[in-house]
């Protein structure tokens, strides 16, 4: 039996819908299966291409390649992520440089590192 994960997208502006997605499949797959099936209540948030589609699971940026089954999502279940176009992502260290400016210390490996 193959079981699927349901995706609930969430755009900006509060419109959402129901997807269904293997484990297997990524961050990137499911922007071009979205762009290519663009829901028609979301039509006048059309975006010119999938490459600007982002997912947001839990506060952070997806990169293309992880797959859902990466993320440890349940089967059966309802998963919400938000859907945003940006060209670019974020830099993966620009969160760890907003701790560092803020507490002095950061969580960058398994040590705990402080600024003196």
């Amino acid at each position: 039996m193959y079981i699927l994960i349901n995706l609930r997208l969430i755009l900006v502006s509060g419109k959402t819908k129901e997807f269904l997605f293997s484990p297997s499949e990524s961050a990137g797959d499911i922007a071009q299966f979205v762009f290519d099936n663009w829901p028609e209540e979301w039509a006048d948030e059309s975006v010119s291409k999938a490459e600007i589609l982002r997912l947001i699971y839990q506060g952070r940026f997806l990169h293309g390649n992880v797959t859902l089954g990466a993320l440890g999502l349940p089967t059966g279940k309802t998963c919400v992520m938000h859907l945003v176009p940006r060209e670019n992502l974020p830099e993966p260290n620009s969160q760890d440089q907003r701790q560092k400016s803020k507490g002095g210390t950061s969580s960058c490996c398994s040590a705990s590192c402080a600024i003196l």
